[in-house]
């Protein structure tokens, strides 16, 4: 039996109801919510279900008669429901349940790789086809030779050869390294992200972030540290803001600080050295005294000291702190026989009490009505105004010689004080959080917060963030305000409503569970913007569980979040601190970048590669690039190139822009002017040596080499200048978006360094002792020179094509759309439609079985009531259940709020009085608990007993017996 989380029985005795257990207790409520449980629910159900047909011994009977009377034998039909349609629909849809979406970059790399796939079959095999043509035609046609048999080796080693070109081609096109470069993409940023307190628990989570266009986030412990702090104060007549030096306080003053901090405190409340070295000390025990004890530390004064002098037997009397007096006192005995109250508590409670104020030079004086308005209006209401929760701390002496008071009353204890000081108590923001929520903004994500605080300090905490800024035209609502707007009469929450608010929506005060999951999936389910919103959700407790699912990405806190917390999330910050999640931000939009400056550098090489392996097939017979050199092209291009450029770290200016969206092309028009602007330069200069080398270098020519001729250095020299020229467009594959200085942050990233050197050190060795195997000849200083001259040609063509303006290159194609939907099958969509939430599933389930338990019971009363009089003809269907099926989607909203009522079964027995008792409503329901199950059996049952008057003898008394 689930009761409630997280509560304390302190002191007292009492009884107690049960008002929910199970799946209808907010612990139930909030594991269905989480899709955990519902597997055992549904099979409890159906034992249950079994007892009871045991038990109905007295109506199997007439309910055998009804079936076989009455060919519709309703009870075998499940609850029709807006998720329902029948049992093999259901369990269809089950069947589709395991099926695991692809992220938005797997969806589209996929489609990508595929349509570039499809290019490179259809280059490979035009290629083989031309080539076999063409030596055919040449040989038979034009040359007029036979096909001798002694000449069959040969013919097939010539077939052989052309077949193992189209590989080449077909090698060179296909990117084998998009899934590598992915997946070495968000392994690094994985483990990257770890030492930026991001422990990443779902891979596609990392990709994601970098999507993100909305947050909703925790106040407590992320926006701020979850340490009370006392930051003002009011001492002997002065206002400070920052907490003053001790000098500044007369010592008498100081003295009553101390001694009423220290003792008028609870003794298990303590602050303790912190566990690691540069940490923080811990607050061990109330958090509000944990800040006036902290004022004690700031004050240099040990609160520890007066504690071994006056331990806690010492005190004389204690009136605890209670939510009723709103304040906490304690009564000292002095050895003259005199006694000292020291009072703290809530400053629009002390303050009434207090009849003297401690002044400037430390001494009592009388403190009038007006005197307090005064601190009220320039203290205590400019606190309040900026978040601050006020205490005020006050102490009274009763005299030796007078008689002892009259302890138990305390009223009379408690009053005539002297004021010592007012403090202002918060929890401070983060330091970095303020500079973090800017940053996001300027990225172009939403920051709201999402908190259980009171609105009045909610809304401070967000202009200290920056959340609100001062004159903008935001919201800020409570949780009640919230759910009175997004519900219609009836209770249901709908779509329209919500859009009407989210968008302006900033902070959400005073906010259960429930209104959390309920704003996520809002904003998620919208259709008002041109994008999907991404939305991340922060959260540590169970309860945000619901949310941190229902979100695309959800961050628990590993410090001060719970496990069901951290089970429910994608990612968890390991030091609880938002910044972390503008970190998340950064990686993620770097994979992106990653995967795009990979594809930059791939696709100009697939362009070149397969061109020149195709025309000059066609022209020459064979193909300038080998089999082995492209291996290794394929090598550099596929595996090395995305390590090198799937590792670059993240910088700033990756929050400079906007979120990409979901539908945004990987390869933009930017990109594609590089492509084919750095693919033209490359052909150029590939075909040139090609047709004229052995002319400009002044060796022999390699075209049309006979079968079996050993490697040329006219081939080698297209090989190396080829190589060259992909190694330093490497360089310029860094940058996406048209920069111009290509090296910036290049030492940053060792891994590209080491790559790029090292594949231009296997490079020189390929060439001068790679031999026949690699179909290389050793090139001299000048050839080499050539080579690498041509080669970082490519950079200086880059800044060329970079002064070319995308804006009038309105020709160019984007490419690696992500689905759209008008692509998805027809059969898919209609799917998605009829199918529900993933966490609404589950918190149904069970009430599907219930509902249909209900409605097999109203058959059955209907059957026996038809067989029992003839004044009824036929059967009339169950009114419509929709209000409270819709309610039950919402735990939070009560039935009793759902107007108009809907009776759950109707009252058609009516002998006389039909017509009053189907319009009275039900009897209350003893459960008083907002749970529209037990709720609707006991209408049932209730309207049943109040409608039929039967004898004990008949069928429909034995049915309510065993009910």
């Amino acid at each position: 039996v689930s009761i409630t989380i997280g509560t304390h029985v302190m002191e007292g005795s009492g009884r107690m109801v049960v008002t929910a257990v199970g799946i209808n207790s907010q612990t139930g409520i909030i594991f269905t919510l989480l899709g955990a449980g519902g597997e055992e629910e549904e099979k409890k159900d159906e034992k249950k279900k079994e007892k009871k047909n045991k038990k109905q011994d007295g109506a199997i009977e007439n309910r055998n008669k009804a079936k076989a009377q009455d060919g519709a034998a309703m009870e075998m039909q499940p609850l029709k429901s807006e998720e329902g349609g029948d049992g093999d629909e259901k369990d269809k849809k089950k069947a589709n349940l395991p099926k695991k979406e692809k992220s938005v970059l797997q969806g589209k790399l996929t489609k990508l790789a595929v349509q570039i796939g499809k290019a490179g079959l259809l280059m490979s095999a035009i290629t083989v086809i031309i080539l076999v043509l063409y030596f055919v035609i040449d040989t038979f046609w034009v040359q007029k030779r036979p096909w001798l048999a002694e000449c069959t080796p040969i013919y097939i080693q010539y077939f052989v050869k052309f077949f193992i070109i189209g590989v080449t081609v077909l090698v060179v096109a296909v990117p084998e390294g998009l899934p590598l470069a992915v997946t070495i993409s968000l392994a690094y940023s994985v483990k990257k992200m770890m030492k930026d307190n991001n422990l990443v628990r779902h891979l596609d989570a990392c990709e994601t972030m970098g999507n993100a266009t909305a947050i909703c986030s925790d106040k407590t412990g992320t926006l701020t540290m979850n340490r009370m702090t006392v930051v003002q104060a009011y001492i002997n007549e002065k206002h400070y803001k920052k907490i003053p030096e001790p000098e500044a306080i007369p010592p008498n003053i100081l003295s009553y600080l101390v001694t009423g901090i220290s003792v008028n405190c609870a003794y298990t409340s303590k602050i303790l050295p912190p566990e690691k070295e540069g940490g923080l000390p811990r607050h061990v025990g109330n958090k509000t005294e944990c800040a006036l004890l902290g004022l004690l530390l700031d004050l240099k004064r040990d609160y520890q000291d007066v504690r071994n002098e006056i331990p806690e037997e010492a005190l004389y009397k204690v009136y605890t702190f209670n939510s009723v007096r709103k304040s906490m006192s304690t009564v000292l005995k002095n050895s003259d026989g005199s006694y000292r109250i020291f009072s703290k508590g809530a400053s629009e409670i002390i303050l009434k009490k207090c009849f003297k104020i401690l002044s400037a030079n430390g001494e009592a004086k009388v403190f009038r009505p007006r005197d307090r308005d005064d601190i009220v209006k320039t203290v205590i209401e400019p606190m309040a105004s900026e978040g601050l929760r006020t205490i005020c701390l006050a102490f009274r002496d009763f005299p030796a010689g007078e008689p002892e008071p009259e302890w138990d009353n305390e009223n009379d204890i408690v009053t005539g004080l002297t004021c010592i000081a007012v403090v202002g108590i918060e929890d401070p923001v983060r330091p970095e959080v303020p500079d973090a929520i800017k940053k996001c903004q300027r990225a172009g994500i939403t920051v709201r917060m999402v908190t259980g605080d009171n609105i009045n300090t909610a809304r401070a905490i967000a202009t200290k963030c920056g959340i609100l800024h001062p004159g903008e035209d935001f919201l800020c609502l409570e949780g009640k305000d919230f759910n009175r707007r997004i519900r219609n009469e009836k209770g249901e929450i709908e779509q329209e409503r919500i859009d009407k608010i989210w968008p302006k929506l900033r902070v959400l005060a005073r906010s259960s569970p429930t209104d959390k999951h309920t704003l996520v999936k809002g904003i998620i389910d919208s259709t008002v913007s041109d994008q999907r919103q991404v939305v991340a959700v922060t959260g540590d407790g169970t309860n945000d569980g619901p949310a941190l699912k229902k979100a695309d990405v959800g961050f628990a806190m590993g410090i001060a979040g719970t496990d069901v917390a951290k089970e429910a999330s994608d990612i968890i910050l390991t030091d609880d601190n938002f910044t972390s999640i503008v970190k998340a931000v950064m990686w993620g939009r770097n994979v992106y970048d990653s995967i795009s400056k990979f594809l930059q550098f791939q696709l100009t090489v697939n362009v070149v590669a397969v061109i020149v392996a195709f025309t000059g097939a066609c022209i020459t017979q064979d193909s300038p690039l080998k089999a082995v050199q492209m291996l290794w092209v394929n090598l550099i291009m596929d595996t090395l190139a995305s390590l090198a450029l799937a590792t670059e770290p993240p910088t700033e200016s990756l929050l400079l822009r906007k979120p990409y969206g979901r539908n945004k092309p990987l390869i933009s028009r930017t990109m594609m002017k590089n492509i084919l602007g750095h693919a033209f330069y490359q052909l150029v200069v590939v075909f040139t040596l090609l047709f004229a080398g052995e002319k400009f270098f002044d060796i022999d020519s390699g075209r049309n080499a006979p079968l079996h001729a050993p490697p040329s250095e006219h081939y080698t020299i297209v090989f190396n200048t080829f190589v060259l020229m992909q190694l330093f467009n490497e360089i310029n594959a860094r940058k996406i978006h048209g920069e111009r200085n290509v090296f910036e942050g290049i030492f940053n990233n060792a891994i590209f360094c080491t790559i790029v050197l090292g594949t231009f050190v296997v490079q020189i060795i390929i060439v001068q002792f790679g031999g026949k195997p690699f179909s290389c000849s050793e090139l001299s200083i000048e050839q080499w020179l050539w080579s690498i001259f041509l080669g970082m040609g490519t950079l200086l063509w880059g800044q060329l094509i970079s002064t070319i303006p995308t804006s009038r290159l309105k020709f160019l194609k984007e490419a690696g759309h992500g689905t759209q939907k008008e692509e998805i099958p027809e059969e898919e969509l209609a799917e998605d439609v009829e199918e529900i939430d993933h966490a609404e599933r589950e918190l149904r389930r069970g009430q599907i079985l219930w509902f249909r338990g209900l409605n097999r019971i109203q058959t059955q009363i209907r059957v026996v009531n038809a067989f029992r009089s003839s004044l009824y003809e036929g059967l009339e269907k169950p009114e419509s259940r929709s209000s409270i099926h819709n309610f039950m989607t919402h735990p939070e909203f009560r039935i009793e709020d759902s107007e108009p009522h809907i009776p759950l079964i109707d009252d058609t027995d009516a002998e006389d009085d039909a017509p009053t008792k189907r319009n009275c409503s039900p009897p209350p329901s003893p459960n008083k608990n907002n749970n529209a199950v037990d709720s609707g059996i006991y209408l049932t049952i209730e309207m049943n007993k109040s409608a039929t008057s039967s004898s004990p003898g008949s069928p429909l008394h034995s049915l309510e017996t065993s009910l």
